[in-house]
């Protein structure tokens, strides 16, 4: 009888659909690929809730996406997907050999794997990822997860979790950076400031905008990038014309991620203004590209070097000119955590010890 072949399934709200598609849960979608690549044996299959918008099975990186086109709809159409993810899961379950399943978020993957893992005497694990930590989390009730089902991405949300939910994630395991998606480094470092994320509220880059506007007066010509899109677009322009900032700010829009990391590698301080964070993954690929990070959130306990935590708007404008008037910069490359380092983790979970390429 031939041995089913081992396999991890994934779920998660979205994934890239296809191998062009970079801006999709982009950390995620590093661990995953690497996860293949450093474990060819290992059969892994994606579940994709939302997006892409199609109900479609392919190939991504040697990694099979399956995506049910849920497009975030109302009650009645989620229980329909939920519907379809489970009959899915039962087919894989008798077609391979599951080793477990884990889930991105604390949300409806988690519900379905939580329940499915329960039924079937199998691992679940929940990466909860961001602001899945915070109060209110509906799914939290109806999961009622223990600590050693839990992955927190950094002590930050460890803390925030308990705090919230008074259980402390067993495990913190933190996305890692990929080396091989980082090109030549450019001689110059020609941007002052850069900033890159979702243009929403809790990123605040409203912040960077009036950092920007009060650091002008000290340089004059300073240069900053902002990348991103979302609905904070056109307040943020407005706020650039406002202050007279148009040959100082740059808004480019969403950028493959690609063009994100080489403008990094031209930057001497990446600001990352955001209220609330998990571990944006932009941190440490700032560090990486040899940029200094100034933050309000300090995701890991542990200091990393060239990371500067404000504890205010105030403070925040004080450090990065600090930083900008700094004549002999540390622009080596900070590299505190590694993707194959995520995978080596992740898979320890699962008691899955094979080999890495």
């Amino acid at each position: 009888m031939t041995e089913l072949a081992k396999t991890l399934v994934i779920l998660s709200p979205g994934f890239p659909e296809n191998e062009q598609d970079s801006t999709c849960v982009p950390a995620q979608q590093v661990f995953v690929k690497n996860l293949k690549q450093n474990f060819p044996e290992l059969n892994v299959i994606v579940l994709a809730f939302e997006y892409p918008f199609v109900f479609a099975q392919y190939q991504w990186n040697d990694v099979t996406v399956i995506s049910f086109g849920g497009r975030n709809k109302g009650k009645l159409c989620r229980l329909v997907n939920w519907s379809r993810v489970s009959i899915t899961l039962r087919r894989l379950n008798k077609q391979y050999q599951l080793i477990g399943l884990l889930s991105f978020w604390m949300g409806d993957c988690a519900y379905i794997a939580s329940a499915f893992a329960k039924r079937n005497s199998l691992k679940h694990f929940c990466w909860i990822l961001g602001q899945d930590a915070r109060s209110g989390n509906k799914y939290f009730k109806r999961i009622k997860p223990q600590a050693e089902s839990l992955v927190a991405l950094s002590d930050f949300i460890a803390k925030e979790f308990y705090k919230n939910y008074s259980i402390k994630p067993a495990r913190v395991i933190p996305v890692g950076i990929d080396p091989d998606l980082f090109g030549r480094a450019p001689a110059e470092r020609d941007i002052d400031i850069l900033g890159a994320g979702s243009l929403i509220p809790l990123k605040q880059f409203s912040t960077l905008v009036n950092t920007v506007s009060t650091l002008r007066n000290s340089f004059p010509e300073i240069k900053a990038v902002i990348c991103g899109g979302g609905p904070e677009h056109q307040l943020l322009s407005v706020m650039i014309k406002n202050l007279c900032l148009e040959n100082n700010i740059v808004l480019t829009g969403e950028l493959p991620h690609a063009s994100v990391l080489a403008l990094m590698q031209r930057t001497k301080v990446f600001v990352h203004p955001s209220a609330y964070e998990g571990f944006g993954v932009v941190c440490p690929e700032a560090l990486y590209a040899g940029a200094r990070v100034v933050s309000f959130v300090r995701p890991m306990d542990a200091e990393i070097k060239n990371w500067h935590f404000a504890k205010s708007k105030g403070d925040m404008v004080n450090t990065v000119h600090a930083l900008l008037e700094d004549s002999a910069p540390d622009c080596n490359s900070v590299s505190p955590y590694m993707i194959i380092d995520t995978c080596k983790a992740m898979m320890k979970l699962f008691d899955y010890n094979a080999a890495i390429c």
